[in-house]
């Protein structure tokens, strides 16, 4: 065989090689979480309209939301790992395609809200938004030792996102017609996040909240009053709840969809009436919110404890 001949075969051998690599598809999953209530959360349910070009792709027990543009699409939210794949079948099925997804936002960067995220982000070449804490949750995938639910062991670790954007408060993320907003509202993780934007039918156009956890959950001694030089973080916790009561709101997705029964109320959908508008539902998801702090505040500073608040202390 000639040297001609076998460089040629060289070149080709190279390319299909490359082809073949390039036709590779990334992993829709990585590693699973194993928890307790992972099972249940992880149940897949039927994708459905929020209201206008808002959609829940999320699971029974973790919120996702597409929220959808003719120049793309932005995801919040990528619940567990073992989630990615249904979060893509649910955004196919309503018709959409995961590729056309330019941004996924983070409420915060806990394993059963952000362990999907890098499967998701690989799949779709989108740009992560996070707070700066949950930035640093996402790129190390794991807690902090700042967060309330750091343990040390036994540690979680979720595939980690490589580059995270930084977007603070107040911050717009912008594509096409679409300006999703960023509030900080620390306390169940310090860089929790509620997100909002406004979304239309026709001529009427609300204002949609997808708020971040505001339950004081916490792992091992920690304390929300602080504990041995570390800092007292129920003020800044009350100023949170406050912030998501005063928010402009008309529809509220918590990432937890349970703690508004979200799917009962969009089965509840008919006609005349859609249970998932209520003008008064974040200021009931936030006094049932501060219920719960008032309580645990109590426990830590040894005093009587005030009537039990609604809701779903175990959430995390």
């Amino acid at each position: 065989m000639t040297l001609l001949a076998k460089l040629m075969l060289a070149t080709v051998a190279t390319l299909s090689a490359g082809t073949v690599q390039a036709k590779a598809p990334a992993p829709l999953q990585d590693a699973p979480v194993d928890c307790d209530s992972c099972k249940e959360w992880n149940a897949p349910v039927q994708p459905f309209n929020i209201y206008g070009n808002s959609w829940y792709v999320g699971t029974a027990g973790l919120s996702a939301v597409l929220v959808t543009s003719p120049q793309g699409h932005i995801l919040l939210d990528g619940a567990l790992p073992q989630s990615a794949p249904l979060i893509i079948a649910n955004i196919r099925a309503l018709g959409f395609r995961i590729e056309d997804v330019k941004y996924i936002l983070n409420s915060h960067a806990h394993w059963d809200h952000a362990g999907g995220i890098a499967a998701l982000q690989r799949a779709s070449g989108a740009t992560v938004v996070a707070s700066a804490s949950g930035a640093l949750g996402l790129q190390s995938g794991t807690n902090g030792k700042d967060d309330p639910q750091y343990q040390a062991q036994p540690v979680v670790h979720v595939a980690k996102v490589a580059k995270v954007t930084v977007a603070g408060d107040g911050d717009a993320v912008r594509l096409g017609p679409l300006a999703l907003t960023a509030h900080m509202t620390p306390g169940h993780t310090p860089g929790a996040t509620t997100w909002t934007w406004t979304s239309c039918e026709g001529a009427r156009c609300l204002d949609v909240v997808y708020a971040d956890s505001l339950n004081p959950y916490a792992s091992g001694n920690f304390r929300y009053t602080g504990k041995d030089g570390s800092p007292d973080l129920s003020a800044s916790f009350a100023a949170s709840i406050a912030k998501v009561a005063a928010l402009p709101c008309d529809i509220i997705i918590p990432v937890h969809p349970g703690t508004t029964d979200v799917l009962g109320k969009a089965a509840r959908r008919n006609g005349t009436d859609n249970p998932l508008i209520d003008a008064g539902a974040c200021r009931a998801y936030a006094a049932n919110a501060q219920a719960l702090l008032s309580k645990r505040l109590a426990k830590e500073r040894g005093e009587a404890l005030p009537a039990d608040g609604k809701g779903a202390p175990h959430a995390h």
